[in-house]
C-alpha cells in the first residue's frame, strides 16, 4: 500500500468531520444555491446572505463550545493551531471551496466566523443590464473594452459582487482565443477560456508578487487577478503595461478616483515614488460597485484618459449612469 492513499482518506474522513461538526442546518444552508454566505456572530446567532434578499436573522442559535468547535476543526485540516496568541483563522473548506474566516476569543467574546460560497452561476452582462444593476450603455461599455484589451478594475466594498462582476468580465473574455494566465488567493474566478492557466498563493510559499512574476514566463496574452490588495500592484501594473494589456481585477474602493488612489497605497508598498503616469496610462476602465438599499449597483463607470496637463491629477471622463438593482 502507498501512502498517497493513506492520506487521501485521512482527508476525505477530515472533511467529512467537518461537514458534521457544522450541523444539519448550516450544511444546509451551503448546499443551498440560494444561499451566498453564513455567519456566526459571538451572541451565538446565526445570519445568512441570500441571493436577492440580503442579510437575515435564521433565528437559530450555536452554542459557543459548537462554535469553537468548527473554528478548531477548520484549523486542524488546514493544518494551524488557534489559541489566545493566535485566535484567526482563514481556509479554504474541502470539498466545496468555501472561504471561511473564524475568530476565537481574545478577539472576541465568543466564536464568530463567516463561510462564503464561491460563486458557482456566471451571470452575463446582459443579466446585469436586465436586472437594472447597470445601463445597456454600460454593459456595451465593457464588452467593448474586453475586446478592446482594455485593463479593468472592478471597485466596490465588501459584499458588492465584484467577484461577480469579474466572472462576468471573463466570460467575454472566454469567447477570445487569448492564452490566460489567471492569479488568485482563494478559488472564486471562473473562466472557460480553452487556453487557460490558473495560480492560487499559498502562504508562507508563494505570493501574488512571485505569481504574478512567473505568470510573465508563461506567454500570457492576458492576465486576470482575483484581487489587489498589496505590492504586487506594481508588478501587475508593468505586467498589463507592457506587452499583456486587457487585465481584469479587484480592488477595494468607493469610488474611480478612490481606485487611483488606492492603487497608489499599493505601489508604496513596493518603492516610494508611484510611477503615476503608467498608472494612468495602463488602467483603462473603472467600474465601482455599491450595495445600498437599493441592492447591488454600478454606482460608477469611468474612463481613465491620462493625467490634466493643468493639474497633474488623473482625469476620468464618466461614461453612464444606471438605476438601482440587484444580483450577485
Amino acid at each position: 500500500m502507498t501512502v498517497q492513499p493513506i492520506r487521501s482518506e485521512a482527508k476525505s474522513r477530515g472533511a467529512r468531520m467537518l461537514r458534521t461538526a457544522l450541523g444539519p442546518s448550516i450544511a444546509a444552508w451551503l448546499d443551498d444555491a440560494a444561499v451566498i454566505e453564513v455567519m456566526l456572530n459571538p451572541d451565538g446567532r446565526l445570519w445568512v446572505d441570500r441571493l436577492g434578499e440580503g442579510i437575515s436573522d435564521t433565528g437559530m442559535m450555536l452554542a459557543a463550545a459548537d462554535g469553537e468547535r468548527i473554528v478548531r476543526l477548520v484549523a486542524h485540516h488546514v493544518g494551524v493551531e488557534v489559541h489566545a496568541r493566535s485566535p484567526r483563522v482563514s481556509a479554504e473548506l474541502p470539498e466545496g471551496g468555501e472561504r471561511f474566516e473564524g475568530l476565537l476569543p481574545p478577539v472576541v467574546a465568543a466564536p464568530a466566523f463567516a463561510i462564503r460560497k464561491p460563486a458557482v452561476a456566471v451571470f452575463t452582462l446582459d443579466d446585469y443590464a436586465a436586472a437594472g444593476i447597470m445601463s445597456a450603455a454600460e454593459a456595451a461599455a465593457l464588452r467593448d473594452g474586453v475586446v478592446a484589451r482594455a485593463n479593468i478594475l472592478v471597485a466596490g466594498g465588501t459584499g458588492s459582487g465584484k467577484t461577480t462582476l469579474v466572472n462576468a468580465l471573463l466570460a467575454e473574455v472566454a469567447k477570445t482565443t487569448d492564452r490566460i494566465v489567471l492569479i488568485e488567493d482563494t478559488r472564486e474566478l471562473q473562466c472557460a477560456a480553452p487556453n487557460l492557466v490558473a495560480m492560487r498563493t499559498k502562504d508562507g510559499v508563494v505570493s501574488l508578487s512571485d505569481l504574478v512574476r512567473s505568470s510573465l514566463r508563461l506567454r500570457p496574452d492576458r492576465i486576470p487577478i482575483g484581487e489587489v490588495r498589496g505590492a504586487e500592484a506594481l508588478d501587475l501594473l508593468k505586467a498589463w503595461g507592457t506587452g499583456h494589456p486587457g487585465g481584469v481585477g479587484t480592488i477595494h474602493a468607493g469610488t474611480a478616483l478612490g481606485t487611483l488612489r488606492r492603487m497608489e497605497q499599493l505601489i508604496q508598498e513596493a518603492v516610494v515614488t508611484v510611477p503615476r503616469v503608467l498608472l494612468a496610462e495602463t488602467i483603462d476602465l473603472i467600474a465601482v460597485l455599491v450595495r445600498d438599499g437599493h441592492g447591488r449597483r454600478l454606482a460608477e463607470l469611468a474612463r481613465v484618459e491620462g493625467l490634466d496637463p493643468a493639474t497633474g491629477d488623473y482625469r476620468l471622463v464618466p461614461l453612464s449612469t444606471t438605476q438601482p438593482g440587484d444580483l450577485k
